[in-house]
């Protein structure tokens, strides 16, 4: 039983990677089964569709599994990036299955039983019950086969060996064909050793043109506005109010830690165990369940505070309380080589504590009471007259993104604002660690190009903009001119104020400007010869090469055996990213998960309406 346990954590990772393949290949049919009866669909991708129970289900266990490592609750922001995580590895493995029933691959049994006899899974491999000596003892392994033990989790070994050789043998299959010339070997050689040095004027219209001698019109600004519609487009965008209750530290807080962890000290040295004080009081989860301990760490790895005390403490001296940014610590080592160290230790943060703590409590609590979660847009202004608080205005707040309030970016709002989506909506206290913030929707605007009278002064930016670069081409015209006259490309950079600096040596593979229409132009030219104003996305440019230096073929025949190799890999890395991305593109992927939430809120809103009017 005890060779089982050691084995616990990396089976419980085996089983969590491996229920989401089993998922799409078990529901799918390609393993034989027939698929379980379905209810509504979630999604689906091509012919797969996944049921809502199931995507609910496979949503609990990645949650399980994310707060069992982060040891913490998730908030609705997390909880929403953890749903779309889900469902796009879904996706992902649908899109797959989809393309090993299009080509008919499978896996047989026996390819699948002497894959698991002969190629442990790397989690495996590296744990120390199937090790001898510090190395994998393949007989230990495969007495485990055997055994009852492993009996328990092969269903789950099966469906990730099945899951990652179907992928294998597609990879195969896609990049079976690629090759490599020499020639092609060359210029990728050349690409990255040829160099040169150029000389560089550059025409930025946002610099080169101020912007009081670019006026715009009201009908210039509407004209743009018609003419580049499509660029103004926007998410749905909510508008919110909110208050704000500070709740930053003060010494009477760092006080209050100070002694907490001078008590917990005392205990220890009066002869409680280190590591059950640890457990039980120490703010730093991780190294808590493990009785404090920290491992082994080398200098620089830990801030310097804690460095600081772990190099000069004892071993096995108990360190007194010391300060570091995450709060107090107390200190044991129990080991130092060289710049090497072991320890344990108990943390405690720096939080809220005692009257102050307490004040800021009644406050959260009275607009829990007063305004908290209600759809009466005046309950807000309730609250703040009542509390004191001014109320403000956040940003516009687009779908997807996170809520910021002054400098502060707020969890869970943005999650929040658009499944309750209701004006006069007020949501629940949400707090920081500066502040406690209450929000309520005051009005939303669907996906869309908004009215031009709501976002004038951009459409009046981008129109400037416009006319900036027109001004910009006709400095190039100057300065063309200037140079076909025979001026130096310094003379007539100077006579029109442009910047101009020699750049490089450089190759094509890292350029100081990732611009290809620069990076071809400075490649084309020999010494001393000069482009023309060259027109890109990002400004105009006139390049003059000063030095050329080319690749050494010499060398190349040298490297070539190790540069054919990396160049496959690469190539054949590119071939699966296009092909996967050809594959998304391609399938018919629906997603209901939106209308099946909104219509859980709806049933929500409805089921508290009717509790209201019931009391």
């Amino acid at each position: 039983m005890n060779f089982f346990r050691k084995l616990a954590g990396p089976m419980v990772a085996l089983v969590s990677i491996t229920f989401l393949a089993w998922m799409v290949f078990d529901l799918s049919g390609i393993t034989g089964n027939s698929g379980f009866a379905r209810s509504r669909a979630a999604g689906s991708v091509n012919d797969l569709s996944l049921d809502s129970r199931d995507y609910e289900l496979m949503v609990q266990r990645a949650s399980e599994q994310q707060q069992r490592q982060n040891q913490g609750t998730l908030g609705a922001d997390d909880f929403a990036r953890l749903r779309d995580q889900v469902w796009s590895e879904w996706v992902d493995q649908a899109v797959l299955v989809s393309e090993y029933h299009r080509r008919g691959l499978s896996v047989s049994d026996e390819e699948l039983a002497e894959a698991i006899r002969t190629t442990p899974l790397p989690e495996i491999a590296q744990n120390e019950t199937f090790q001898t000596n510090g190395q994998f003892d393949m007989a230990k392994y495969q007495r485990w086969l055997s055994s009852g033990s492993a009996a328990q989790i092969l269903p789950a070994l099966e469906e990730r060996y099945r899951s990652e050789m179907m992928r294998a043998k597609l990879l195969r299959v896609i990049s079976a064909d690629i090759f490599v010339s020499d020639a092609e070997l060359w210029l990728r050689f050349r690409d990255e050793h040829e160099q040169v040095k150029v000389d560089l004027a550059a025409i930025i219209p946002r610099n080169a043109v101020p912007d009081a001698t670019v006026p715009v019109t009201d009908a210039e600004v509407q004209a743009y506005y018609r003419a580049h519609g499509d660029q103004f487009e926007r998410a749905e965008t909510a508008y919110l109010s909110y208050v704000m209750v500070p709740r930053g530290l003060d010494p009477a807080d760092s006080a209050a830690a100070l002694s907490r962890i001078r008590d917990v000290r005392a205990e220890i040295v009066a002869g409680a165990k280190f590591e059950d004080v640890a457990r039980r009081e120490s703010q730093d989860a991780v190294s808590a369940a493990k009785g404090g301990d920290l491992g082994e760490w080398t200098r620089g790895q830990m801030v310097a505070q804690f460095d600081s005390v772990a190099f000069k403490l004892p071993v096995g001296q108990l360190s007194g309380p010391f300060l570091s940014p995450f709060g107090y610590h107390i200190l044991q080592v129990t080991g130092r080589t060289g710049n090497k160290v072991k320890g344990r230790h108990i943390l405690v943060n720096i939080e809220l504590a005692g009257p102050h703590r307490e004040r800021v409590d009644a406050v959260a609590d009275s607009l829990e009471r007063i305004a908290a979660d209600r759809v009466d847009p005046a309950a807000l202004d309730t609250a703040a007259r009542a509390l004191g608080l001014r109320v403000m205005r956040a940003l516009p707040l687009q779908k997807g993104t996170s809520l910021q309030a002054g400098a502060s970016v707020v969890p869970n709002v943005g999650t929040w604002a658009f499944q309750r989506a209701t004006a006069g909506a007020i949501g629940n206290v949400e707090e920081t660690t500066d502040a406690l913030y209450l929000f309520r929707i005051d009005s939303l605007t669907p996906a869309g190009i908004p009215a031009l009278e709501t976002i004038r002064p951009t459409v009046e930016h981008e129109a400037r903009q416009a006319k900036k670069w027109e001004r910009a081409r006709a400095i190039g015209v100057d300065l063309q001119k200037r140079l076909d006259e025979g001026a130096t490309l310094d003379m007539a950079a100077r006579a029109l104020g442009l910047p101009h600096q020699v750049l490089g040596p450089f190759t094509r593979v890292n350029p100081p400007l990732p611009n290809p229409t620069f990076i071809g132009t400075a490649f084309s030219l020999q010494p001393g010869q000069r482009s023309h104003v060259i027109d890109t996305p990002e400004g105009l440019y006139l390049v003059e090469s000063v030095q050329r230096t080319p690749a050494d073929s010499a060398a190349f025949v040298r490297q070539k055996d190790e540069l054919w190799t990396r160049t496959i890999a690469l190539l054949r890395q590119d071939r699966v990213r296009l092909y996967m991305q050809a594959l998304h593109d391609n399938a018919k992927i629906v997603d209901y998960r939106e209308d099946i939430l909104r219509e859980s809120e709806k049933a929500r809103a409805a089921a508290d309406a009717q509790t209201a009017a019931g009391r």
